[in-house]
This record gives structure tokens, C-alpha cells and sequence, in this order.
């Protein structure tokens, strides 16, 4: 070999050891970065991080059991564990529990958690202008706090609530910094495994391993994002760096997706999709205009058109995973003809004309559709209004609509009925009656009655037209392990992250 051959020679070499080097360094620094975060594809943005003044789901699916904990904690079997608390006694009379705090416990500011932080925000959710969406539910009920010592904390109630330690476990009832729970909404201090680094309005929020955290050794995740990629739902380009689609799957533009890189998870969950209606508007405060509504719509056709067949016909606010469940979805079958006849009854003159103000998700944007064409084959005309996320709560969940389609996600909450200043406008005695005896009966048998008899009151009343509860379709980056695959409250909880 000539010197010229030789050197050529070991220029190639030279080039692809570079080469062959520059890939290593590529394929070492890929998955290290990636097997110490994870990104998350959610479809609605929070307009606030603080679950307890914010009544969307979506905050709870940041912050909840990341930034926030409460004193318990709900398992994706819907079982009830310590958090905060370590242990909790319960009188005799259900009426007083007594938890002992942990005493391990600090705030991202390295402040200790105490009896006086709990007292603080349980204090705090009871105002009458709070926000808190479980104050109904939960805060009421607390007669009085007390704080016997810096760990002990005693709730004593004004009626017994067998739901009571499940509702402590929801994102309204987890506890805040006292010294910065009015910054909540946008600077979260907690006691979670995670803390907030930056929230990218439009665009994503991130959090931050917290090394200060208890256990902070078991947590695997360093980093976790949690991008807002509605504006993508009818794109065939989804964002390629996203891990996890949470409850995406029914999309058909996903599936083109799926392949050995991805998995779906399927499970069931608490959460009821609905026709709201606004029963204070006329002629929606007729009972058989509502009644009409409900018998105009092919439940079965919704489910098979909007979510591909993964869901359950529902008639009442009340979900077929939780216990006590009633199957009212033959209470108003599909009947146009049966509608027309009510209208009619009702007075209404020629076609009706209602507006449906629809909010930026794939269930009610695509459920809309066919929900409209359905109520004209029955002569009510429906004008869609496509809105903001922050323009529905401050429009329609507020009050200010006709029609709307949405997606209730928390469990056992029939007690939002009671209240008639929530959205719906619903106000009835009678059924205010029946949630007070359930809440007070102390046999078993009893109580499952009333709470039948609470679910077949709303579908008597016709207080919404109930569509479905919806499976939740997950699809997940294969080798993230620690997802839930069942959702009895729609929570994301990084800590059991971990990569395979």
C-alpha cells in the first residue's frame, strides 16, 4: 500500500470513528434525556392551578398529587389511602374523624406542614365565595376544625357522609401554602413530589423534581411537560415528542399513529357527558320541552359516531362505575316522533330554534354535530356556537346559555343538583329533600333506595339530556410504565412514573 493509500485509508477510518462516535454520544444523550421526563398531550388548558377556587378538571390533572396533595389519596381502584394524614379515626357516630398528620411533611419553601395549614384551607373552601366546586359536597358539612396539636386535625361534620374520606381524596380538598395560597392560581406552593418551573400560557405547562420531597429517592421523573395540543385534534401532524395522548384514542387520526412505538390503555371511569340545559331560559324551563330534548336523541348513535362505540348510555347524573348505579337510559327513548308530540304540548309553534355553545374539545365539538342533526329531525333548529375554553366558564358555566355539551368528570357529584345557582338553574325542594335523608340515613338499605330514588328524580325532571360515560383511551409511549389505566378521578400522578 502507497503512503497516499494508506493515508486515505486512515482518513475514512478517522471519519467514521468521528462518525460512529458522534452517534453514540446522540443514541447515550437521546435516552437519558427522555427516560428522565415525560410529555403529556391534554386538550384542555387550566385557567388556574389551584383546584380549589378552579372548577376544571384539568387543573386537578396538573397539580393533583404532583405540585398539591390532600390529606388522602384516591387509587386507580377507586380505594382510599393515607397522604397527608398517616392514620384517621372515625366515631361511633360517623360524625367526628380524627387524622393524624405525617410529620415528614414540608412546603416547597422548605416550611413544615402542620394541623394549621389543614385548618387554613378546609377554613378557606368553606367561605361562601371560595369558588371551591366541592363546598356543596364537602365543606359544608364541616360544623367546626379543630387542631388539638401541630399534628392532629378533628373534623367534626353536621351530618354523617360516607363518601367523606373519597372526597377528601379530590383535588378541592387538597391543602395550601397559608402564606401563598392567594398566589395559587398561578404560583402553586405545595408539598408533592413536583414543583412549578414555568407556565407557557398558550402552550405548555412544566414541573420540576423536588429534591426536598419526602421520598424524594423513589421518584424517578425529573421534569414532566404538560403540552395543550387541542389545536391538533383534526390534524394528521400530532406533536411526535408528546409520550402520553391522555384520553385522545378515539380519535381516528390517531390510530394511523400507533405502532410499535405506541400502546392504548382502555379503561372506564366516573365521568358523565351531558346535554345541559339551561332550565331558568325558556322554553327549556318547560318540562316537556326537556323531555322532547331527551326523547329526540339517539344515545346509541352518539356513542357510536363520536366515540366509536366506547361508552355506555347513561339517563341521569350518575355513572355506571360508581356503586348504587341505576341503568335509566330506557327512560326516554329515542323517539322523534314522541318529541314533536311534546313540543306541541308545550306550546311551541312551528320549529324551535336553540343555541348550543359548544366548548373546544373532539366530544363536544364532534358530539355536537351529530346531537344537532338529531334534534332537527325532531323540529328543534340548533344554532352552534363554538367557544374558548375560558369563554365557557366564563359564559356558559356561568349561567349564560341554552344548550351545552360537557363532559362531568368528578364522582358523586348528584349534590351539584341541590344548588340552584349552579349552571344548570335546576331548583327543587323535593329533591333537595331526598339528598338530605340520603345523607342522614344510617341503614344501608335506606340509603341505597334514596340514592335510587335521587337518580330517577333528575331523569323525571328531565334536568339534562344524559348521553353517555365515556371509556378512557389513553394512548401511551410503549415502555412508560405507572399510567392508570382506570380513571375514578381524572388525575396524572408523575411519581409512579417510570421508564422501562
Amino acid at each position: 500500500m502507497s503512503k497516499t493509500d494508506w493515508r486515505s485509508t486512515m482518513r475514512m477510518i478517522a471519519r467514521y470513528l468521528l462518525i460512529a462516535h458522534l452517534m453514540a454520544g446522540a443514541w447515550l444523550a437521546g435516552p437519558a434525556s427522555a427516560r428522565d421526563q415525560v410529555v403529556f398531550g391534554i386538550t384542555l388548558e387550566p385557567n388556574s392551578l389551584d383546584p380549589t377556587s378552579a372548577p376544571a378538571a384539568a387543573v386537578g390533572e396538573v397539580v393533583h398529587y404532583n405540585v398539591l396533595e390532600g390529606l388522602v389519596k384516591i387509587e386507580e381502584n377507586g380505594s382510599t389511602t393515607p397522604l397527608l394524614a398517616e392514620s384517621w379515626e372515625i366515631s361511633a357516630d360517623a360524625r367526628h374523624y380524627s387524622f393524624r398528620l405525617r410529620r415528614d411533611v414540608r412546603f416547597h419553601d422548605g416550611q413544615a406542614f402542620d394541623a394549621a395549614a389543614v385548618k387554613y384551607s378546609f377554613e378557606r373552601a368553606k367561605a361562601p365565595d371560595s369558588g371551591n366546586k366541592s363546598r356543596t359536597k364537602l365543606f359544608d358539612n364541616i360544623e367546626r376544625i379543630d387542631t388539638p396539636d401541630p399534628h392532629t386535625v378533628v373534623l367534626v361534620l353536621r351530618h354523617r357522609d360516607p363518601h367523606l374520606l373519597y372526597r377528601l381524596g379530590e383535588s378541592p380538598a387538597v391543602i395550601l401554602h397559608p402564606a401563598s395560597a392567594e398566589r395559587a392560581s398561578t404560583e402553586p406552593v405545595g408539598t408533592g413530589p413536583f414543583r412549578l418551573e414555568r407556565w407557557d400560557k398558550g402552550h405548555a405547562i412544566t414541573l420540576v423534581k423536588w429534591p426536598g420531597y419526602r421520598d424524594a429517592a423513589s421518584v424517578q421523573l425529573q421534569r414532566a411537560v404538560f403540552r395543550f395540543v387541542n389545536s391538533f385534534v383534526d390534524s394528521t401532524e400530532l406533536p411526535p415528542e408528546v409520550d402520553v395522548f391522555f384520553n385522545f384514542a378515539t380519535k381516528s387520526v390517531l390510530r394511523n399513529r400507533l405502532n410499535e412505538r405506541y400502546q392504548v390503555l382502555t379503561g372506564g371511569s366516573s365521568s358523565k357527558t351531558l346535554l345541559a340545559l339551561n332550565n331558568r331560559h325558556p322554553p327549556l324551563d318547560d318540562l316537556r320541552v326537556r323531555q322532547a330534548i331527551s326523547h329526540a336523541i339517539d344515545r346509541a348513535a352518539v356513542i357510536h359516531q363520536v366515540l366509536e362505540g366506547r361508552g355506555d348510555p347513561i339517563g341521569s347524573h350518575y355513572s355506571p362505575t360508581e356503586d348504587g348505579y341505576l341503568h335509566l337510559a330506557d327512560r326516554y327513548p329515542y323517539d322523534p316522533v314522541r318529541a314533536r308530540a311534546l313540543l306541541a304540548e308545550a306550546g311551541v309553534e312551528g320549529r324551535l330554534r336553540l343555541k348550543l355553545s359548544l366548548p373546544p374539545t373532539p366530544y363536544a365539538r364532534d358530539g355536537g354535530k351529530v346531537v344537532a342533526q338529531q334534534l332537527a329531525a325532531a323540529g328543534i333548529d340548533v344554532d352552534i356556537e363554538l367557544v374558548s375554553w375560558p369563554d365557557w366558564l366564563n359564559g356558559a358555566f356561568q349561567g349564560r346559555f341554552e344548550m351545552t355539551l360537557i363532559n362531568h368528570v368528578e364522582p358523586l357529584d348528584y349534590d351539584i343538583y341541590t344548588d340552584p345557582s349552579y349552571y344548570f338553574g335546576y331548583d327543587n325542594a323535593d329533591f333537595r329533600a331526598l339528598v338530605e335523608a340520603h345523607r342522614n340515613a344510617v341503614n344501608p338499605r335506606q340509603r341505597n333506595r334514596l340514592l335510587a330514588d335521587i337518580q330517577r328524580k333528575l331523569a323525571d325532571d328531565a334536568v339534562n339530556a344524559w348521553l353517555y360515560a365515556p371509556q378512557v383511551s389513553t394512548v401511551a409511549r410503549k415502555g412508560l410504565e405507572g399510567l392508570w389505566v382506570n380513571y375514578p378521578i381524572y388525575v396524572h400522578d408523575l411519581a409512579a412514573l417510570r421508564w422501562r
